[in-house]
């Protein structure tokens, strides 16, 4: 589905009963936006570090992470670049199967700057999940390869070269710098 066929101010009920774009929609302060295509250096990052925390996350039930995963709470519906979720906050179904809706913040929120996003965009929507009981934030940006580091209790940090990159204490024993992260876009 095409945005410029959804009118931009709709109620979140009336947002949540429309098909899913490609890429996807996202309802912040009673407007629609769709976010850009992931290029090459976005997918490749999204989907080695997706698939790192889940490595040293999954086999103990520490945590998992989620690719474009539909978070709605708060009055808003967004989704992160990936949504990481300590292993006892992943909503379940009855029978003990993930759920198809999340509706609470993820555990930590890491977002990847697109060429045309506004990085304000990315921040309110990072300081949006730390009111709603985010632990973590990152915004990584490709373009000069530094993460910024977001806490709710303290100021933004940002890590570039081999400055150990924080994760959520559920995964404490695993560390990761900035230069291993972004060696990920060197196959």
């Amino acid at each position: 589905m095409i945005t410029n066929q959804i009118p931009k101010h709709l109620t979140l009920e009336e947002f949540l009963k429309l098909p899913d774009t490609k890429p996807a929609s996202e309802y912040i302060d009673g407007e629609v936006e769709q976010k850009p295509m992931p290029q090459g250096k976005h997918s490749i990052i999204q989907t080695r570090f997706s698939a790192e925390i889940n490595q040293v996350g999954v086999e103990p039930k520490l945590a998992y992470a989620f690719n474009e995963l539909r978070c709605t709470f708060g009055g808003r519906s967004i989704v992160p670049d990936i949504a990481v979720f300590e292993w006892q906050n992943i909503p379940k179904d009855a029978d003990g199967s993930v759920s198809n809706k999340f509706e609470i913040s993820p555990n930590w929120i890491i977002e990847i700057l697109s060429p045309e996003q506004s990085t304000n965009k990315i921040i309110k929507k990072i300081l949006f999940c730390f009111k709603h009981g985010t632990k973590l934030g990152w915004l990584i940006d490709l373009e000069d390869e530094s993460v910024t580091i977001f806490y709710p209790d303290r100021l933004p940090e940002i890590k570039e070269d081999d400055n150990i990159l924080p994760v959520l204490s559920v995964l404490q024993n695993w560390q990761l710098t900035s230069t291993e992260l972004f060696n990920y876009l060197k196959l």
